[in-house]
């Protein structure tokens, strides 16, 4: 499939990523909606390590490239939440978007049908991470022009990630199994330190526990197709 068909497709994403973050930020969302996305975000996320990472990387069977990446992800992930807390998910989802626009071009490249399965899980996770992130941002002080802006960049940021899984998924095994392996620390971080942390913030009950579940399942149920 040629480059440009899959950034066209790519497309669908990024427009439901930066119409989900309009939609948040002029429309005033409960905190307990917000939660209920964060934990559903955190959901699609984490099943995109365990149906899509996990077995790409078990099928590469490189172990020492694959741990290289992952400490280097978790180092760079660290050092960001460190010194970039002020930006709060911003930088995480960037590297999550730029994985995921990664996989869905090798998708397209293994068949037709992974890589539309892969869109349609990144599709419901850029929904969820766009009305979870606008709503963080404001009340981090942030602009609503600056958080549409922060948003665009992202689309962006997703389409140079397929771009760049369709130039190298011909190219270096290895690179791409060093780049999973970062990936999957990343998202892993993202999970963890950002999603459920504000999540926890707010008042929990168990049906918004239970959209993490739920926002595992469904791309698992993809992957299963």
């Amino acid at each position: 499939m040629s480059i440009e068909t899959v950034l066209i497709y790519t497309l669908v994403p990024v427009v439901a990523l930066v119409l989900a973050a309009m939609i948040a930020v002029f429309v005033v969302l409960r905190d307990s909606v917000v939660s209920l996305f964060q934990h559903f975000a955190a959901g699609v996320v984490f099943a995109a390590v365990a149906v899509e990472l996990l077995p790409v990387l078990k099928k590469a069977g490189d172990p020492f490239i694959m741990t290289v990446g992952f400490i280097l992800g978790v180092i760079t992930m660290l050092l960001i939440g460190k010194f970039a807390e002020k930006m709060g998910m911003v930088i995480p989802i960037a590297v999550d978007l730029f994985v995921d626009g990664m996989l869905v071009a090798i998708g397209f490249a293994a068949g037709s049908k992974g890589g539309f399965i892969l869109l349609t899980g990144l599709s419901m996770e850029a929904v969820s991470l766009g009305l979870s992130e606008a709503p963080s941002l404001l009340k981090k002080r942030f602009s609503k022009k600056k958080i549409i802006g922060l948003t665009f960049v992202l689309g962006v940021v997703l389409l140079c990630g397929s771009a760049f899984g369709n130039i190298i998924v011909g190219i270096s095994g290895h690179l791409i199994v060093g780049i999973l392996g970062f990936g999957v620390a990343a998202l892993l971080y993202l999970v963890t330190e950002e999603l459920l942390v504000e999540a926890h913030e707010m008042e929990d009950t168990p049906f918004i526990t239970a959209m993490f579940f739920l926002g595992f399942l469904l791309p698992l149920l993809l992957g299963s197709l």
